[in-house]
């Protein structure tokens, strides 16, 4: 591409170079200081553009979306759910409504040893050094150099030494632009940690209710593992002394082995949550075995859940908040992009001593500065400049559709969460009064087996059915838990705990 870059400047104020020596081997120096009226001239305009542009900023300022969203949830709020504001100190620690210490004391040892988190963590650092960098195009810049040099003989030298400065005035607001740009980077690169969090906490939550729940269908599947073996013997016993036939007793052993082969997919599921949650606290699998094989019930959710509106889970939640600061740092690149159509001043200066002696070397005769403003101005270049901002625009565009994808999405989420959290909730009730049912008619089918009022396969089956409520209901219990961790991970749940120790500092 055909570009064309000019540069106008470099007025210097004072000019020492070194002549040729003399007969003698003297230095002699040459030089004068220039102040003629057009140096004066370009003083003057660029103090006139820095006091004119000292505040002007080029690009569009970010003003945040208003975003519209209903009053009240669409879900029906059921199973202990009400629209209440729910309380910071609820929201921030949500597991302790579970009231499980076990559960606590995981997820403090997966705040400290969480990999994710750790490199979540290690994103804010890269964010804020990265800031630091951008803030320091405001200052000037300056190098020192040093040398000895030896031309024609041993007795030709020359001693310099100096300080080289420069400094780009942000008279347009490119510079202040990528700072705001590189602030709002870190701000979302802290709300990407709450929300790694968010989610760390709630998987925590869900693997340790797996756990329990699993342990609680093991427990249930050994007991019924027990009775199935009672029915065996019982049959058997029956079927020696002639009062039932082969058939009774090949059902009972089918059924026996149908209990037994559900342990071991009961087993793997267990293991693979123990260790799990070992991987989640940053330790190898098996670390937490010890602690959890303890058989603890499943956790119970409290009476009631203060969910609030939707305008309380978007200014909660650190993915939408993350979303938002990405919004604004790309609003903040566009600016970047523009301040490139303006000129860019600079003042460039230099201080030294120079001498063909060491014993000359800082004496006044060996010293030279100069000092000077100076401008350049990208005239043409095809149009890349102007093609560059609109990339940061559809970039800008584009992270604003991002930002109404996550408010949609989390939303949803939270619709989602509490119709799941509501009918799980019901579905828990049917199987209660589906249990206590399966369980008397088992022992009334027993009874009426011993009496030979009924066939085995009465029996059977009734037990059959009693085995699988139990399990459903087991299962139903961890995923009313489960159900309402996800409904405080959607209304963005448990960072703001964890905010004051984790993120002071960051910003």
């Amino acid at each position: 591409m055909l570009s064309m870059k000019t540069k106008i400047g470099a007025f210097d104020t004072g000019e020492y170079c070194r002549s040729k020596k003399d007969n003698r081997g003297v230095l002699h120096k040459r030089g004068t200081i220039r102040r003629n009226g057009l140096f004066h001239g370009v003083l003057l305009a660029l103090f006139m553009l820095m006091n004119f542009y000292g505040c002007a900023t080029v690009g569009p300022d970010y003003v945040p979306a208003e975003i519209e969203t209903a009053e009240v949830w669409n879900s029906a709020l059921d199973g202990g759910l009400t629209g209440i504001e729910p309380s910071p100190s609820t929201l921030a620690a949500w597991w302790k409504t579970l009231d499980d210490p076990i559960l606590s004391s995981l997820i403090d040892r997966a705040v400290a040893g969480n990999p994710d988190f750790k490199e979540a963590r290690a994103r804010i650092r890269e964010s804020r050094a990265r800031r630091g960098i951008d803030r320091a195009s405001l200052f000037p810049v300056v190098d020192a150099a040093g040398s000895v040099t030896r031309s024609g003989g041993d007795t030709d030298r020359l001693y310099s030494a100096g300080l080289d400065a420069s400094w780009e005035l942000d008279i347009f607001g490119g510079s202040r632009r990528t700072i705001e740009a590189s602030s709002a980077d870190l701000e979302a690169s802290i709300e990407d940690l709450n929300d790694v969090l968010v989610s760390l906490l709630a998987e925590v939550a869900l693997n340790y209710i797996d756990v329990r729940a699993y342990q609680a269908r093991l427990e249930i599947a050994g007991a019924n593992l027990a009775a199935q073996q009672e029915t065996c013997r019982l049959v058997q016993s029956r079927y020696q002394a002639g009062l039932s036939d082969e058939l009774d007793l090949q059902q009972a052993l089918y059924a026996l082995e149908s209990v037994r082969s559900q342990l071991p997919s009961l087993r793997t599921g267990l293991e693979e949550a123990m260790n799990r949650l070992a991987v989640l606290l940053g330790q190898s699998p098996g670390a937490v075995h010890s602690e959890l094989k303890t058989l603890r019930p499943i956790p119970v959710t409290p009476l009631e859940i203060a969910v609030g509106v939707p305008a309380d889970t978007l200014r909660q939640r650190p993915d939408i908040r993350m979303a938002e600061r990405e919004l604004a740092a790309q609003t903040a690149r566009v600016g970047v992009a523009t301040a490139d159509l303006y000129p860019k001043f600079t003042l460039t200066g230099s201080i030294g001593l120079e001498s063909v002696s060491m014993g000359d070397f800082l004496t006044t005769a060996g010293r030279m500065w100069s000092i000077g403003p100076g401008f350049s101005w990208n005239i043409f270049d095809a149009g890349a400049i102007r093609q560059n901002i609109e990339v940061q625009s559809a970039l800008q565009d584009q992270a604003l559709i991002q930002y109404e994808s996550a408010i949609l999405d989390a939303l949803e989420e939270v619709e989602n969460a509490l119709t799941a959290y509501a009918e799980e909730q019901q579905h828990r009730e049917t199987l209660i009064a589906s249990t206590d049912a399966a369980r008397k008619a088992f022992r009334l089918a027993q009874d009426r087996y011993e009496s030979g009022l009924v066939d085995f396969s009465t029996v059977l089956e009734t037990q059959r059915s009693l085995l699988s409520f139990e399990d459903e209901r087991a299962q139903s219990d961890g995923t009313v838990v489960s159900n309402l961790v996800r409904l405080y991970k959607a209304l963005g749940g448990g960072w703001s705990a964890m905010d004051g120790s984790i993120t002071s500092g960051e910003r």
